[in-house]
């Protein structure tokens, strides 16, 4: 039987097999409690409105809606979630986005599920974990701030960029029109195209070929 305190777990995976066997695994863990678990970043917005999860641990790679945008809905709804990232990939720009979007944990696929599930359990209790190969592109700071160890001044186009302007660019690069853009992510069709407008003038393309071509480059294009 379960403790009293146990940890209410949401997950979201659009691959039903990942899904499966973490909540197989977790089963076995007398604190931990998977309360559901999501195909999709719209999806996991609903059930953790509905089911308010102690941890969220959410794949980045998926169809539809992107999980950076939906994981800053789940936190703006419930504050004390914990965000924990599972990936196949670790390059710069998904673990940027994963710390702006609230990141507890990162951590690839090729982890055991005794760490995953470990990982859960830290991040319940507010503690970090990063996977090797993400952990050796970090920087903790004196305060315990976590950066890219490049990161600093903007670099590229792409770092001035606001949390929004690279979600929108990334929904372009995927051939989405604004009206689409706005139905994924539940917002007016003049809001997406005031983020539009601000992102093209920033970058100074006005060409949608051209931004495509700028998101492949910038390794955007693919989440």
């Amino acid at each position: 039987m379960k403790s009293p305190g146990l940890k209410k777990i949401l997950l979201v995976d659009d691959h039903t097999l990942m899904r499966e066997s973490l909540r197989d695994r977790s089963f076995q863990e007398q604190d931990l409690e998977v309360v559901g678990s999501a195909s999709s970043a719209d999806e996991a917005v609903e059930l953790a409105g509905q089911l308010s999860p102690d941890v969220v641990v959410m794949d980045i790679d998926m169809p539809g809606r992107l999980c950076f945008d939906a994981a800053c809905d789940i936190v703006a709804m419930s504050p004390e979630v914990r965000m924990v990232y599972l990936s196949a990939f670790f390059n710069d720009r998904y673990i940027r986005d994963a710390l702006r979007a609230h990141a507890v944990s990162y951590l690839t696929k090729d982890e055991s599920p005794e760490v995953v599930v470990d990982a859960i359990r830290q991040a319940a209790e507010g503690l970090a974990y990063f996977s090797p190969n993400v952990r050796d592109r970090l920087v903790v700071g004196p305060d315990n701030t976590i950066t890219l160890e490049d990161d600093g001044s903007p670099t590229t186009k792409t770092d001035m960029l606001t949390r929004r302007e690279l979600e929108m660019l990334r929904y372009l690069a995927r051939g989405m029109s604004k009206k689409e853009i706005a139905a994924t992510i539940h917002r007016s069709y003049g809001t997406v195209d005031k983020h539009v407008e601000k992102l093209m003038n920033k970058l100074d393309i006005h060409d949608r070929v051209e931004l495509t071509r700028f998101a492949i480059r910038e390794g955007l294009a693919e989440a």
